[in-house]
């Protein structure tokens, strides 16, 4: 069974990295009896620093996979969160990991050793290699004092890169779980009026004619792409495997438009696109269907714009979007992973909608009032909300 790893992330949501390096020790105070002491037995060919320390060493004095940990090094202060992984942390970032009972100290992507001034790599001639330590010192000079920094600080987003996902439509209980199409309800919304999906038109993740089948089935007659441009959608229609005649006809028939957006929410770009998507959307009959690739994030944050503008309440939003995690990754309501994802995602989204700090409390917001004030700062008129409102409300 082939299995990939889904890093969510969107951007707006994993941006934290845990890279603070400061060369002034004496900022950060730790306490003796929580300081463990370790040196380094290995600089391994991309530059990460294996520690004499057992990571069993490590659990036993209290730490936890998802604390982050601050390590003293060579006079430099490391804040970096302790995984099991170098993928439990975005690409570039600092991670402190579990490797079957190994410490390694890393940076995702990168070369730990070179970036901290610890050691350099000389090539010889023959394509062996060597680490030279930086002043004139050797392996065992290196030493390392690790302290707990945050109980817990990284532990939702450790919960989140632990989601898996498959392409095997045999790994889930229904066509329409496989493709994550369902339509959203909540609110005023009228019945069969707004759907969402993963891709009907990119097989990237072999879901794209079970899309294109539920939207055919349900009349589909106006779609945001979030995902593709046009000539992006015109090279899936040319590939071998293509199976998705519906969404070529909506294509053709110009009831598809293309935005090719990214996933940073705050971006202006990311802004005219959905504001260009609303547009269209208040010009055109529906049942309408938003989707991107994987109908997870730019999908989930548009859906629940839609349904938040038709007055849908926090817990139908949240439903809405959590269902995305259930279908792909079997992540169980209430379980940590399902609130960490909550918790991260759909508040963070619903904080942006209505213009709240993410602590604030969002079950006693009234997003219709948020959304249409946010649909407004992107630029829409009033008479182009209240279409988009009647579109939406329309029984189909």
């Amino acid at each position: 069974m082939k299995k990939i790893l889904s890093i969510l992330l969107i951007a707006l949501l994993l941006f934290t990295t845990f890279s603070c390096v400061t060369k002034a020790p004496e900022q950060a105070v730790l306490e003796d009896s929580k300081i463990v002491k370790s040196g380094v037995s290995e600089i391994q060919k991309y530059g990460n620093l294996v520690l004499t320390l057992c990571s069993q060493d490590l659990l036993d004095k209290g730490f936890e996979y998802g604390d982050v940990v601050a390590i003293y090094l060579d006079g430099q202060l490391i804040v970096v969160p302790f995984c099991t992984n170098y993928s439990d942390v975005n690409v570039g970032s600092l991670v402190l990991r579990d490797a079957g009972g190994t410490l390694i100290l890393a940076i995702n992507m990168g070369d730990f050793a070179t970036y901290y001034g610890i050691a350099v790599k000389e090539k010889h001639s023959d394509g062996t290699y060597e680490w030279i330590i930086n002043d004139g010192k050797s392996l065992a000079d290196i030493t390392l004092e690790l302290s707990m920094h945050k109980k817990g600080g990284y532990k939702d987003e450790y919960l989140i890169h632990q989601l898996v996902r498959t392409n095997e439509r045999a790994d889930y209980s229904s066509d329409e779980v496989f493709a994550n199409f369902r339509e959203v309800e909540g609110g005023n919304l009228g019945k069969g009026a707004l759907y969402r999906s993963s891709s009907p038109i990119n097989n990237e993740i072999a879901r794209a004619s079970y899309a294109d089948k539920f939207t055919s089935m349900c009349g589909v007659q106006a779609v945001i792409n979030l995902a593709d441009n046009n000539e992006g959608i015109l090279s899936y229609i040319a590939q071998d495997d293509f199976n998705s005649p519906y969404y070529k006809t909506l294509f053709e028939d110009g009831k598809v438009i293309a935005l090719n957006l990214g996933v940073d929410f705050k971006a202006e770009e990311f802004k005219r696109g959905i504001a260009e998507g609303l547009k269209f959307f208040s010009t055109v009959k529906g049942p309408y269907l938003v989707h991107c690739n994987e109908g997870k994030d730019r999908a989930g944050f548009t859906s629940a714009l839609l349904a938040a503008l038709m007055g849908a309440s926090y817990d139908e939003l949240v439903k809405d979007y959590m269902t995305t995690y259930i279908n792909y990754y079997h992540v169980e309501e209430n379980s940590e992973q399902y609130e960490a994802v909550r918790k991260s995602n759909i508040d963070t989204i619903l904080s942006l909608i209505a213009g709240l700090d993410s602590s604030a409390d969002l079950a006693s917001v009234d997003y219709s009032i948020a959304a249409e004030a946010y649909i407004k700062s992107l630029g829409l008129s009033d008479a182009e909300i209240s279409a988009l409102k009647a579109n939406l409300s329309t029984n189909y």
